[in-house]
């Protein structure tokens, strides 16, 4: 583990899917993009930087652990959104430039 993955226990979800969100700090943990374009998806791992603070279930449905209800785009866009706000707090605990 990163000093950027290891950052995400205890902080809250920046995902925050509506309606999945279980607002559990305790099971915060590291969501890295999943971006085939890039040649990287579940199981090859993108750089740190692209990546969200995410709650268990938030990460279920980013990895597609769960069967969803919701639009894949929606999905991703509240991973995206939420990658953002997480380097914005990587940013401010100087764990990037």
């Amino acid at each position: 583990m990163s000093k950027i993955t290891d950052s995400a226990r205890g902080e809250s979800c920046t995902v925050r899917l509506p309606g999945i969100c279980n607002h559990n700090n305790d099971t915060v943990v590291f969501a890295h993009i999943n971006s085939v374009r890039l040649g990287h998806g579940t199981g090859i791992k993108n750089k740190d930087i692209h990546g969200a603070y995410a709650c268990s279930a938030c990460h279920d449905w980013i990895d597609g652990r769960v069967k969803s209800h919701q639009d894949p785009n929606q999905i991703k866009l509240a991973h995206y959104e939420g990658v953002f706000e997480t380097q914005l707090k990587l940013l401010a605990k100087g764990l990037m430039k």
